[in-house]
């Protein structure tokens, strides 16, 4: 099995806003969405989403690679929030206290790659070391890419089912090291790649 340092082969050059410059040439915008609540939501409700999906992404240039991911992780309530003075805020702070739940995230990629074939080396594989040559500048066709994809996410938004905000560098070094970390906290560790499953510290994946 090839081992990779992801300390010394990190796969982001640099970060400007919400946009990242890869180590492969490419350029990603990156957007945390809300949802609607589970069940919220009627069948003409799904067919105005599909609606606005479409008419957003039909108008991105061509090429462009839109990645979403929906991260679901499950925790335990934290109830620091909840009042905690009447019998009834005591009663239903002591309820909820501890108890497992799924929290959801949804994020929205934008990727213009470097190279359009998509099995090429460059676009697969974004753990190199870093060329100061292949980190474009915000050129001319980067600028349009940029203002193509505020249109598309600025009209999933006017649909108010959805709202899709621009994500921070802070929160994507946030994500990249939980990505990579296997969504353990308080520690860094391997990612082990077993015949049947991965594991990352204490936590399991499998796909």
């Amino acid at each position: 099995m090839n081992k990779i340092n992801l300390s010394a082969y990190r796969p982001i050059a640099d970060i400007q806003d919400n946009i990242i410059f890869a180590n492969n040439g490419n350029v990603v915008l990156c957007y945390e969405g809300n949802l609607p609540e589970i069940y919220s939501l009627s069948e003409k409700d799904f067919e105005d989403m599909h609606g606005a999906w479409f008419q957003a992404l039909k108008s991105l240039p061509v090429g462009t690679v839109i990645h979403k991911q929906d991260i679901y992780l499950k925790k335990s309530y934290s109830p620091e929030q909840l009042p905690n003075k009447t019998f009834l805020e005591k009663a239903t702070h002591d309820h909820f206290k501890g108890r497992e739940y799924m929290e959801h995230r949804c994020f929205l990629f934008f990727i213009l790659t470097k190279n359009k074939a998509l099995n090429s080396p460059k676009y697969v594989n974004p753990f190199r070391k870093v060329s100061k040559s292949i980190i474009r500048e915000l050129d001319d066709t980067v600028q349009r890419f940029i203002g193509a994809v505020s249109d598309s996410v600025s009209f999933i938004n006017n649909s108010r089912r959805m709202e899709f905000l621009p994500l921070e560098a802070r929160g994507i070094e946030q994500l990249t090291n939980g990505y990579f970390n296997g969504f353990n906290e308080g520690f860094d560790t391997d990612i082990l790649l077993e015949k049947k499953n991965v594991n990352t510290g204490e936590n399991y994946f499998d796909a």
